[in-house]
């Protein structure tokens, strides 16, 4: 019976990885994101910033390829900060504003991030810094060892719970507060916090 239990619990979870991901908020397009953050800088090369329109600069910033500019993007990089100080925006959004900035405009979004380096497992993430909030339930956090208080948050599926990690959900600001924290990163540490929480045990 419990072998069963556990087999359920991974079926449920297995829907919840693929479920209604496509009712989630469209990401932003590269133009309407460099129009609304990346022109603060980019527009007039403030603190060293590559100008939009200057190819020689774009050349030289993109000389290691796209997905080495999108991780310097979202992990900060000198003067910018991480995800150009806007830790709301997904690593899709960063790529696509990179992809407008270097193309001067002419490329087609991307559908894919560049990049979206993995700086450390869900485990160590989770017990290290989700932790604080999620192991006992602080400000309303869901509890790593109370799935039932998961399941409300799981409606949308699994995707759609990162993308609230993403862009900050009631007490919780967006990426948990740690702005360098890839897509990849906060995904991680939701599935450890889901499936530890699913399939929890308490001590006898």
């Amino acid at each position: 019976m419990q072998a069963y239990g556990h087999w359920k619990v991974a079926g449920s979870l297995a829907v919840l990885m693929l479920g209604a991901s496509n009712t989630l908020a469209a990401e932003r397009t590269g133009r309407e994101v460099v129009e609304q953050t990346c022109a603060t800088c980019h527009t007039s090369g403030k603190d060293g910033a590559p100008k939009i329109g200057d190819v020689a600069a774009w050349t030289q910033h993109s000389k290691k390829g796209l997905a080495k500019l999108t991780e310097s993007a979202i992990a900060g990089i000198e003067k910018m900060p991480a995800h150009g100080g806007q830790p709301n925006l997904s690593d899709l959004e960063i790529s696509r504003a990179i992809a407008f900035m270097v193309s001067f405009g002419k490329a087609v979004d991307p559908n894919k991030p560049y990049a979206s380096p993995t700086s450390m497992t869900g485990e160590q993430l989770a017990q290290s810094h989700c932790v604080n909030c999620h192991g006992d339930g602080k400000e309303g956090a869901p509890r790593i060892n109370d799935f039932n208080a998961w399941k409300p948050r799981l409606q949308k599926g699994m995707e759609g719970l990162v993308r609230s990690t993403i862009s900050g959900h009631k007490a919780m600001p967006a990426r948990s507060g740690m702005a360098q924290l890839s897509d990849t990163d906060l995904r991680n540490a939701v599935t450890y916090m889901v499936v530890q929480s699913a399939t929890y045990q308490p001590r006898n």
